[in-house]
């Protein structure tokens, strides 16, 4: 089957896909572009290719609608919000997505932004960097900070990712709250991490960190009430979607000291707009969404999206399905492989 890949993609998974039929490899990464679904598809269909994989393009029904012959969509993601999954079933198009490829790389990145704040980092590189070090007493009391171990981490969200962070904040020492209410605390879970409220996550946590996805449930979720509950120390972090925390409300609140920081990854614009608020204000550090960023992301997704083709071309369901209606559909059953899907997963 001939693919085309505008995700960025693992030499060893490009060469897996040779294989298998045609390739070509032009991501997204590399040419700055995003197609428009209907010209994607007419491109599909006009090359012939039955299988497609992107990370950042959108799948909408214009795409299926002009590219008939498609019979695989991998999603380089968790979140399956950037397509038109009933239309994709509809043509009988085979969807897969791969949920945890970065949920490592999102965890540690949350951990260096937590240390980032805790000892006050950037703003220790800035000044050494800008020449201003001229006392050596004074880092120690300008840049004085606060260990992590011993303090509270809460963790809004227990998907792939939360459970990830929650380990490495244990790993340091920190006591781990945690809120989902679609995960039910069981004995062993309790053990190491505490489920509790949001309200009391926010009231009793050192360090809060945002790991739910954007949908019409979680927007303002991290409202001003809600950030009223917060310590006057503590920070957030939010490596999730910009749209689960209210920007004006923190701002606010880290301009006025209601709460001692923030760390950010995910802005409403890509690059940030020079006109946001969040620019300038010394207890900020802001990152340009590169929380998954790393080859082992890439190299994650890459095999969990040739396996699944692979699996699809030999008339095996694949592990990470994400409309099995469609396979019901072709008559090959569902029984050997559960849908893999989290939905506090996102990205």
């Amino acid at each position: 089957m001939n693919t085309l890949v505008l995700a960025p993609f693992s030499r060893r998974g490009l060469l897996d896909l040779e294989g298998l039929g045609n390739v070509v490899y032009e991501p997204w990464t590399e040419t700055q572009r995003l197609y428009d679904p209907e010209e994607l598809g007419l491109r599909l269909e006009r090359d012939d290719f039955g299988a497609l994989v992107v990370e950042a393009d959108f799948l909408f029904d214009e795409l299926f609608q002009a590219a008939p012959s498609l019979r695989f969509a991998a999603l380089c993601r968790a979140a399956l919000n950037q397509l038109d999954m009933e239309t994709a079933t509809e043509h009988n198009v085979v969807v897969v997505h791969t949920p945890g490829r970065n949920a490592l790389a999102v965890a540690e990145m949350v951990l260096g932004l937590l240390l980032s704040l805790a000892r006050h980092i950037p703003q220790a590189h800035d000044y050494v960097s800008s020449m201003r070090w001229d006392d050596p007493s004074e880092p120690y009391r300008v840049f004085q900070g606060r260990e992590l171990g011993g303090g509270s981490l809460g963790i809004i969200g227990l998907g792939e990712t939360g459970k990830m962070v929650a380990k490495l904040g244990r790993g340091v020492g920190m006591k781990v709250l945690a809120y989902d209410p679609y995960v039910r605390s069981d004995a062993r879970r309790a053990k190491t991490t505490v489920m509790v409220g949001l309200d009391r996550l926010l009231a009793e946590s050192d360090f809060v960190s945002v790991h739910v996805p954007d949908t019409p449930e979680t927007v303002g979720l991290i409202s001003a009430e809600r950030l009223g509950l917060m310590r006057s120390t503590a920070y957030l972090v939010n490596v999730a979607a910009p749209s689960v925390v209210d920007e004006k409300a923190l701002v606010d609140a880290l301009i006025h000291g209601r709460i001692a920081g923030a760390a950010i990854d995910v802005h409403e614009a890509h690059p940030i707009l020079p006109t946001s608020s969040l620019l300038g204000l010394p207890n900020v550090v802001l990152t340009p969404h590169i929380g998954g960023a790393t080859a082992e992301t890439v190299e994650r997704h890459s095999q969990m999206a040739v396996t699944d083709l692979k699996r699809f071309l030999i008339g095996k369901r694949p592990k990470h399905l994400a409309n099995p209606e469609v396979w019901m559909k072709r008559g090959r059953g569902s029984s050997d492989v559960n849908q893999s899907w989290n939905h506090t997963q996102t990205k």
